[in-house]
């Protein structure tokens, strides 16, 4: 679960919320053990999401850095090859 959450920091054109909840679901995923919540837990699973959600926003616009963003295409080519040696695809 956890080698979907991706580096979100530093891109251009910047993180978009869905990409931080996305993440955000994959974390509370890897740490509660659930894909999908039982029906008595999903209300506090939901929360979680939206919490862990608000904090990682905050914390990428806190951020600061001198280096120049990372372009986008970029970095999935390059996670493409390191997939393709890592896997042998």
């Amino acid at each position: 679960m956890c080698r979907n959450i991706k580096t979100l920091f530093n891109f251009d054109p910047p993180v978009t919320d869905d990409e931080v909840r996305a993440a955000s679901l994959q974390f509370v995923r890897k740490i509660t053990g659930f894909n999908k919540p039982s029906k008595s837990n999903e209300a506090s699973f939901l929360a979680a999401v939206d919490e862990v959600a608000a904090i990682s926003t905050r914390l990428l616009r806190s951020l600061e850095t001198t280096a120049l963003p990372k372009n986008r295409e970029e970095e999935a080519t390059k996670a493409k090859a390191r997939a393709a040696e890592r896997f042998g695809t």
